[in-house]
């Protein structure tokens, strides 16, 4: 059996915790931030789980995370 790449834009985009779940970035945090309120700046700025039905795939793109 082969190694098996990790996809670079997925290792950049995504990071496990220690029990395992995948952690991401919030969308809409890039540009646009004048008109969005400070606390709506401040919850996108957190991290967020990856849902349940995405954990497969992010997975199989990181195979060594």
């Amino acid at each position: 059996m082969p190694k098996l790449k990790t996809r670079k834009s997925a290792a950049k985009r995504f990071r496990v915790t220690g029990s395992g779940k995948i952690m991401r970035r919030h969308a809409s945090k890039n540009h646009l931030l004048e008109h969005k309120t400070t606390c709506q700046k401040s919850r996108l700025s957190k991290m967020a789980v990856v849902d349940e039905t995405d954990t497969d795939r992010v997975r199989a793109m990181m195979p060594y995370a």
